[in-house]
């Protein structure tokens, strides 16, 4: 029975993973901080979440995300996992995170809360467990700008300081994201199963997966291929979304690729501003495995190996499965292309549908590229036609481009008004400028200041709105001589 204060706060646990074998996870406690302090809070999921926002600011609150507290019906536990990293395959798991467990929101809705930087346990391979401030700010503040882009993400319910300094190349503040998903499910866990699992376990993940994420293939005579059709198709349109807002993930391991279709794992990820398929910002990606470019292809590559994994459900006849698996995995790029064309056609304005299209698309990003033009500034310069600030708009080139444009719109029924609302829709007016979102974690990390980032979340909150004030954080920063890079912040 839940206490008053229970009730008052509203956290209303369900453990499903938790009743899935035990060689899956590990059950264990957070290990307790000196002074937790809130310093990010989230009212409006809170509430969504059927959380008394209020309730969860004062000091129990803070206790439960700083892992001091657990709250009545919450099972600790860390997921085991696989991965293959940077094309290398190797054991994982929650190496600093744990489930704290799975709220049942008002509508019925099963998420998963999880603390990031709760401490060590059986999977840190040699990590103390913790994360430091900045990176837990950067995943606030880079996956709610997802989540209002309208691209599937986890999302960020709070941040706590510990009170304790982790140890990097100095010593920094330590911090822990409380973090909502759809389920932790990730390819990663398929491929921990299916090498050191029986075929049973197997089953049984899978099973849990459907029943959790999808269920409307239960009955499906052949629900496992079905599995591996539904996840495809999920990040196909994940996949397509990144792309067509400039977004890089950074890392693309098969650990960091979810089964539901939600982006996960904000490490050294950032947004493009100028325009070029081979960008890269992480400081570890050496060779450019996980370029923008690369992304859908990299995407491919992953999805192959969970259908590796679930090869024993697929067929009795291992021949045969591998046919089918080939089959599915072979329809990611039609569908990928599919959903990007799509897009892109409506970040043109484009309703209906011709044979020149990908041409004309392919044409502009070309000329993009080719003069250096800002990815976002250059989408919305086109839905306003405010063609006179950007070098790519004075050359002869474009000038061809531009009427070929206008008269591929002039060859549909919809009005000019109406393509315009369609730009309008799909070519947001601001991003996480990358400059943007380093003087916000600068101002919050080095001075204790939260306005700055405060102030950029509520521009970001809303990026089709195209208001004066987002005009102000949509322009680039000053030229420097030095290439931005991020850090996993591990």
């Amino acid at each position: 029975m839940r206490n008053n204060h229970e009730i008052e706060v509203g956290w209303n646990f369900d453990n499903s993973y938790a009743r899935l074998p035990n060689s899956f996870f590990t059950s264990l406690k957070p290990t307790p901080v000196r002074s937790p302090k809130l310093v990010m809070f989230n009212e409006s999921l809170a509430t969504a979440l059927g959380l008394n926002a209020q309730a969860l600011q004062n000091e129990e609150g803070v206790e439960v995300f700083a892992g001091n507290k657990t709250p009545q019906g919450a099972h600790f536990l860390a997921q085991a996992y696989a991965g293959h990293q940077f094309g290398h395959f190797t054991m994982l798991g929650d190496g600093r995170a744990l489930l704290l467990g799975e709220q049942i929101t008002p509508k019925g809705e099963r998420v998963d809360i999880q603390l990031k930087g709760s401490g060590r346990t059986p999977y840190s391979r040699g990590g103390d467990g913790r994360a430091a401030l900045g990176p837990m700010l950067r995943e606030y503040m880079i996956s709610e700008a997802m989540y209002a882009l309208g691209i599937p993400t986890t999302r960020s319910l709070a941040v706590v300081t510990t009170g304790e300094k982790v140890v990097r190349e100095t010593d920094l503040q330590g911090a822990i994201l409380t973090r909502v998903a759809a389920s932790h499910l990730r390819v990663g866990t398929f491929q921990y199963v299916a090498k050191w699992g029986t075929d049973e376990e197997l089953r049984d993940l899978a099973n849990y997966t459907i029943n959790r994420h999808y269920p409307h293939i239960e009955t499906n005579e052949s629900r496992y291929l079905s599995l591996l059709q539904e996840v495809i198709k999920q990040q196909a349109a994940l996949i397509a979304k990144w792309q067509l807002v400039g977004f890089i993930h950074g890392v693309m391991n098969t650990d960091n690729m979810t089964i539901s279709g939600e982006t996960i794992d904000y490490g050294p990820c950032a947004f493009m501003d100028e325009y070029n398929p081979e960008t890269v910002f992480s400081s570890i990606d050496r060779q450019g495995r996980y370029a923008y470019g690369n992304q859908p292809y990299i995407g491919g590559w992953n999805l192959a190996r969970l259908a590796e994994t679930l090869l024993p459900l697929l067929h009795d006849n291992q021949e045969q499965a591998v046919k089918l698996a080939q089959h599915e995995i072979s329809n990611f790029s039609k569908l990928y292309q599919s959903y990007w064309l799509k897009g892109m056609k409506s970040k043109l304005g484009i309703f209906n549908e011709e044979e020149e299209d990908v041409s004309l698309i392919e044409e502009l990003l070309t000329m993009m590229q080719k003069y250096r033009a800002d990815y976002t500034n250059t989408f919305r310069a086109l839905t306003f036609e405010h063609l006179e600030d950007l070098k790519l708009f004075a050359s002869s080139e474009f000038t061809e481009w531009y009427e070929n444009w206008k008269a591929r719109l002039g060859r549909q029924q919809e009005s000019k008004q109406s393509s315009q609302q369609l730009m309008r829709n799909s070519n947001p007016a601001v991003i996480p400028r990358n400059h943007r979102v380093e003087e916000a974690l600068e101002a919050a990390v080095n001075k204790g200041d939260y306005s700055v980032m405060e102030r950029m979340l509520e521009v970001l909150s809303s990026p089709y709105a195209h208001t004066q004030e987002q005009a102000e954080y949509s322009k680039l920063p000053a030229p420097s001589s030095r290439p931005y890079r991020t850090f996993c912040g591990t």
